[in-house]
């Protein structure tokens, strides 16, 4: 991507100042707000990728439409707001992806339609048509993702962009939290189509690895996940599920985490009970925001974007 529109756009896309940007050295690293902490090149490997076509896409996750509740006052118009800041800025990415928990829970099927159906009603406003969903728990684990199927399709599914193997995984629909034998066989049979030296991008939910099970942020099966994509040359898994920013390599695997864009969770066995962290009116992003990865000479570069 070109330097200058890249700072102004991204800029304009946070409205603030202040973020670190990764360098253009074609080596696979990461950089967040100046308050993050990132892997750096050499703790993901340091591995160097042949110049590719650039482009950029948007995470968002974790955006819990129906929620209510002190731990986070505005709830009814963050998402809207977040939307019609992306739109807002001239140069677009090529996609966006929403990583989990696109509405929070209920207990009532009805409801979950309805907010399900809100949100796709609310997504289908960005500007950028190419927009991808997977579940997360609290949209799918209580049915076993059929209202989720309804309004998306499939759970777990695989895209080339770019040059770049996209694997959307699907971790949350069975309630024990696992990906299960089918979808393992069939993300080691799809990857085995894949040229070894071709970059791969996992979507999920859930942590692959064991972040902290306590607290369910982790995958029952993950490891078998995670050693399939270690064959792999050049691996990274995006998540969400933690609703804060976590770095964390598995052998040649990095796992990037994303914040949420409804409330924020306190660091893992940071304190006895996991729970929405309270609502602070003096921060200035509340701990929540999206992510931008930018494919830059063919290595991804992360810019944390702190909502407003």
């Amino acid at each position: 991507m070109d330097q200058d529109w890249r700072r102004r756009d991204f800029l304009a896309l946070m409205g603030v100042g202040g973020v670190v940007f990764a360098s253009g050295l074609g080596l696979t690293g990461c950089a967040g707000s100046a308050a993050a902490t990132g892997a750096t090149s050499a703790q993901a490997g340091g591995r160097r990728k042949a110049p590719g076509e650039d482009f950029f896409f948007l995470q968002l996750s974790d955006t819990h439409w129906g929620f209510k509740g002190p731990p986070n006052p505005q709830a009814d118009v963050t998402l809207e707001k977040a939307v019609a800041t992306i739109n807002s800025v001239d140069v677009q990415p090529d996609f966006i992806v929403f990583t989990g928990d696109l509405t929070h829970t209920t207990d009532d099927a009805a409801e979950r339609r309805a907010r399900l159906a809100r949100f796709k009603e609310i997504a289908s406003t960005l500007k950028v048509k190419d927009v991808r969903f997977i579940p997360g728990e609290h949209d799918a684990s209580l049915d076993r993702g059929d209202a989720y199927r309804e309004a998306f399709g499939e759970t777990h599914y695989a895209f080339d962009h770019k040059g770049v193997h996209f694997v959307a995984l699907d971790n949350v629909s069975e309630a024990s939290g696992v990906l299960g034998d089918a979808q393992l066989d069939w993300l080691a049979s799809d990857l085995a189509t894949v040229p070894e030296d071709q970059r791969v991008v996992v979507l999920a939910h859930r942590p692959l690895f064991d972040l902290y099970p306590a607290w369910d942020w982790s995958t029952k099966d993950g490891a078998r996940a995670i050693e399939i994509l270690n064959k792999r040359n050049d691996a990274t898994v995006f998540y969400g599920h933690i609703h804060q920013e976590n770095h964390h390599v598995t052998g040649k695997v990095a796992h990037h985490s994303a914040r949420s864009l409804m409330f924020p969770l306190p660091a893992p066995g940071s304190q006895p009970k996991k729970g929405p962290l309270p609502w602070d009116p003096t921060s200035p992003d509340h701990g929540l925001g999206w992510r931008a990865v930018a494919l830059k000479e063919g290595a991804p570069q992360i810019t944390e974007i702190p909502w407003r």
